[in-house]
């Protein structure tokens, strides 16, 4: 049985580690924007963003001062577990006391901080049912600048991908400075206006750089990448090449009657971790 105490540790971990440390792939895109970056001042936030990077990781302290709202995903395979609500919350308090990370919960009407990073149906918590023999655990830490610029689009069924490509764009282009570019974008279609959405997030776990295996959606992540970045919002809004660092496309089934487009912001501090933890009974 895995224990209680082992998910509150690996909750805490990923954390930690999310918010410090920047995945690699993340990192070899900034560097990969700075060189072929031609505008002086997008060079200099770029760099600026890259010793941002050095520094949390020489200082051991989270990258950025907003730690996000707390979301995580669970694929949960064949194992027993002892209690995997109070482990992920256990995880996530000792996080943000210890680590720490900024307590950003609050009550929606009342705006009163809970203090620790949980509260009533918070932290969102996805459950993925596998036929494996292992919990697996994705923590996104989902800063607010960028989620505040998420869209979801109910579109006629027709449509077609270059105006599925053009909703995208404009959502980049009405985001502007506020997500701190250079963006990472997840879009979502089909499934419902909850599922699309979380399509979008899920989306951008997918590797920097790696093209979908589907070349429908590949084609359509590429052409909304390179229209972004035509669009000069460049480095923290400020002008250059560099406005999305990459594009993720995934897709589910859906009704007849509907086409749900779930488009998902991130900003250039893609903060996420994932941990498995195998049953050895």
């Amino acid at each position: 049985m895995i224990s209680e105490k082992e998910i509150e540790s690996v909750i805490y971990e990923l954390f930690k580690e999310a918010v410090i440390f920047l995945p690699k792939d993340v990192v070899k895109s900034i560097e990969d924007a700075l060189k072929i970056e031609d505008n002086e001042l997008a060079c200099l936030n770029l760099k600026a963003i890259l010793r941002n990077i050095e520094l949390a990781e020489e200082k051991n302290i989270p990258m950025c001062q907003d730690t996000g709202l707390p979301i995580i995903f669970v694929k949960l395979g064949k194992v027993e577990v002892e209690n995997l609500y109070e482990g992920i919350l256990s995880g996530l308090r000792k996080a943000t006391k210890e680590i720490p990370l900024r307590p950003n919960v609050v009550d929606p009407i009342t705006r009163i901080n809970t203090g620790d990073n949980t509260g009533i149906k918070i932290p969102i918590i996805d459950i993925e049912l596998i036929d494996e023999d292992y919990i697996e655990f994705t923590v996104l830490p989902k800063g607010f600048g960028s989620e505040n610029n998420n869209r979801l689009v109910m579109a006629l069924p027709g449509i077609g991908l270059d105006e599925i490509k053009n909703l995208v764009v404009d959502t980049v282009k009405n985001a502007g400075d506020k997500p701190c570019p250079p963006m990472i974008v997840g879009v979502g279609i089909g499934g419902t206006s909850d599922y699309a959405l979380k399509l979008a997030k899920k989306a951008i776990f997918g590797e920097i750089g790696v093209r979908n295996s589907d070349e429908v959606l590949a084609k359509l992540e590429e052409g909304i990448m390179s229209e972004s970045n035509k669009t000069d919002i460049g480095p923290m809004g400020l002008g250059g090449k560099a406005t999305v660092l990459d594009v993720k496309v995934m897709k589910a089934h859906t009704h007849t009657a509907g086409l749900p487009i779930g488009i998902c912001i991130q900003c250039w501090a893609h903060r996420h971790g994932t941990m498995r933890i195998v049953d050895k009974n």
